[in-house]
């Protein structure tokens, strides 16, 4: 009777070890952001992010140009992005580039030591469009990096290569067999925090541009593709960004109503136009450079490498912690500098209010340092609303939105003709329910 007993208590023990084997020990800390019992909390290991830290510090900035003299493109051969910068803060930029990519290898890594205007070195040809990809991030999608930027020390972190890359997965013979196919899932994946979710979330979403949603827009699946298969692939996007990002889901999404938008937090929005930039960056700028990559740099497909969240973020909401390098290196802003290339600014504005959050009047400290460069420079505001609901209330919160925007810039010293206020707009109607243009504020320097 007592072996019984024993050998059941082990039973149990082994049980209970196995039952929490996938769970996080103590102690755990919780960061309420929505109202109490609806879930809207952010969980943390502390563990974690202790292990995060030294992977997101960014490096000291080299020390400024000195201002003045010739462009590069005059004294250099073969200079065909950075050519309108000065000789200094051209090689300046150039021995921060090379530290940041390659910092072992040196300026030879791109460059034949014998010719450097040659472009012979394939790693060359790669470097200036990643140039290129880091001017288009840092002007056209503010709406994602604010004023923040990125620089190529965000994804490479020391190395040639990021460290966090894709390839599109191989293609899974079929099978006869009692068990089927796979169909590229059913196994932990880490890419989906090692749930038996599709392992390759990003091919049909941050390469081409598959519709990303649960629910389906009909009752009956008259062309209505968001099927439970669907879903899956949807999810695995999701878990990918959520561990990227270090956060839950609740990050973006509400607890009490996932799909809608209106009822989001404003990181929501955020991610929206991450997830078109990484698309458009991995199109534009990573497939055309297919036939220039060596074979061994390239996937099983042939495909080359590509960007998800996880390259930029690294664990981190923001990458690095949100820490500016970009400001000390104009350049990686294109033609004109930092200040007149990322001092636009949007901000949003929780449902129904009018109040502007920290985060949303941190994104107005580019307007004022480009208002207080640009002397004759104004700021142009236009306050947008929804399409749907009443629209005489509609424009009045968009212009209230637009006020605060507009009495943040005063208050900050900038003089009352410097603001310009435009007529309220109305974002584009979406007919799924999801506006995500809505609820913000844009502010332009003119």
């Amino acid at each position: 009777m007592t072996f019984r007993i024993q050998a059941a208590l082990k039973w149990l023990v082994l049980s209970t070890v196995a039952l929490l084997a996938g769970c996080e020990r103590p102690p755990i800390e919780v960061v309420q952001h929505g109202f109490r019992g609806t879930a809207m909390a952010q969980v943390y290991n502390p563990r974690t992010v202790v292990a995060a830290l030294p992977l997101n510090q960014a490096p000291a900035s080299s020390p400024a140009a000195p201002a003045g003299g010739p462009a590069a493109s005059t004294v250099y051969q073969n200079v065909q992005v950075l050519g309108d910068l000065s000789v200094a803060e051209f090689s300046r930029t150039m021995a921060s580039i090379t530290a940041w990519v390659a910092p072992e290898q040196g300026c030879v890594y791109c460059h034949n030591a014998q010719n450097f205007a040659s472009d012979d070195i394939y790693t060359k040809v790669v470097a200036r469009k990643m140039l290129q990809m880091t001017r288009k991030i840092n002007t056209d999608y503010t709406q994602h990096v604010a004023a923040t930027g990125v620089t190529c020390y965000t994804c490479h972190r020391g190395n040639n290569i990021p460290k966090n890359v894709w390839f599109t997965a191989s293609p899974e013979a079929r099978s006869d067999g009692m068990l089927g196919d796979r169909a590229g899932q059913n196994l932990a994946s880490p890419v989906a925090g090692l749930a038996s979710l599709p392992e390759d979330p990003f091919t049909p979403y941050l390469l081409e541009a598959k519709d990303i949603r649960v629910n389906g827009p009909t009752a009956l699946p008259t062309g209505n593709r968001h099927s439970i298969k669907q879903t899956e692939w949807t999810y695995s996007l999701m878990m990918h960004m959520s561990t990227s990002l270090g956060v839950n889901c609740t990050y973006c999404h509400n607890s009490r109503a996932f799909a809608e938008w209106e009822l989001s937090p404003p990181q929501r929005v955020t991610a929206w136009y991450g997830i078109r930039m990484v698309r458009d960056l991995n199109n534009e700028y990573m497939v055309p450079l297919t036939d220039v990559f060596p074979a061994h740099r390239k996937g099983d497909t042939g495909d080359v490498a590509k960007s998800n969240c996880l390259t930029c973020h690294q664990g981190a909401y923001k990458p690095l912690y949100g820490a500016k390098m970009a400001k000390d290196y104009p350049a990686l802003y294109g033609p004109g500098g930092a200040v007149a290339s990322a001092s636009d600014a949007t901000v949003f504005f929780a449902v129904g209010s009018s109040t502007l959050d920290t985060e949303a009047a941190q994104k107005l400290d580019a307007v004022l340092a480009g208002l207080k460069v640009n002397t004759s420079g104004k700021a142009v505001i236009s306050g947008y609303h929804s399409a749907s609901g009443d629209l005489e209330t509609n424009q009045e919160l968009a212009k209230q939105r637009a006020f605060a925007v507009r009495d943040l810039l005063k208050s900050r010293g900038i003089e009352p003709d410097r603001v310009v206020l435009e007529k309220p707009q109305s974002a584009e109607a979406n007919l799924s329910g999801e506006d995500p243009k809505a609820r913000r504020v844009d502010i332009a320097i003119r």
